[in-house]
């Protein structure tokens, strides 16, 4: 099993409480977790990146335990090499570029020096078309330019996953079309194992080949690719085991 993600986290905020209570299991490379503005989706991103500690039960990734609580397991965000493009890329504005992405690759808290390249870096520099750009600062670039750098950066380090927070929803129509071609083309050619959460149907459309519709904190239903219904007209199935 790829993913097995058992987790139950209650948050309050003065006399409102939300209670997530997620059981996913898949050995998909492709995952799309579904559902509207406030259903859970980012909280359960933010569990398995280890920047949200879950009360009770344990997150696996290929076999690996990065959170147990029963047996004490808590593995720090670094420690769990999973690369986690945030849906508004929280690129450092006061770093350039390179040093953007060579974030990455860090161990500490300390920011990467000014000139001073490594080999993955430039890699990936050229890989994205961001070369000419290496020593322009976030807010000089465009929004597909920003994503790039911040796919970069999650990549950079060669993670065992990763995890994509409404990747698309910062950009504009005419621009989303392209991001998602390049995305899917690069985990495949990566074929490194994505957890996806958005609630456009499109991004369930292209990379749902495993998709948990969530809604108030809870699986609602799932859908796997074992028939072609659109996107639109298998979400509306209801709480059964989804067809695409």
């Amino acid at each position: 099993m790829l993913f097995d993600i058992d987790i139950r986290k209650t948050l309050q905020a003065g006399s409102r409480s939300f209670a997530l209570n997620l059981q996913l299991q898949s050995s998909s490379q492709r995952i799309v977790i579904y559902g509207p503005s406030g259903a859970g989706k980012s909280l359960t991103l933010k569990a398995v990146a280890g920047l949200l500690r879950p009360e009770h039960g344990h997150i696996r990734l290929n076999g690996r335990t990065l959170f147990d609580q029963r047996a004490g397991v808590n593995l720090a965000p670094q420690a769990r090499q999973v690369g986690y493009l945030f849906q508004d890329y929280a690129l450092f504005p006061h770093l350039d570029v390179r040093q953007n992405i060579a974030f990455g690759l860090s161990r500490g808290w300390l920011n990467p020096r000014t000139g001073v390249r490594h080999d993955a870096v430039e890699y990936w520099l050229r890989a994205f078309g961001l070369e000419t750009m290496a020593h322009q600062l976030p807010d000089e670039l465009s929004g597909g330019q920003r994503q790039r750098v911040a796919l970069a950066r999650a990549i950079v380090a060669r993670p065992r996953a990763l995890l994509l927070d409404e990747p698309f929803a910062a950009l504009d129509l005419s621009l989303r079309h392209t991001m998602r071609r390049e995305l899917s083309d690069l985990q495949q050619h990566l074929q490194i194992p994505i957890v996806l959460i958005t609630h456009d149907p499109q991004d369930v459309e292209i990379f749902g080949d495993h998709v948990f519709q969530l809604r108030d904190g809870r699986l609602d239903a799932q859908e796997t690719a074992a028939c072609h219904l659109p996107a639109s007209e298998a979400l509306a199935c209801g709480n059964t085991t989804i067809c695409r």
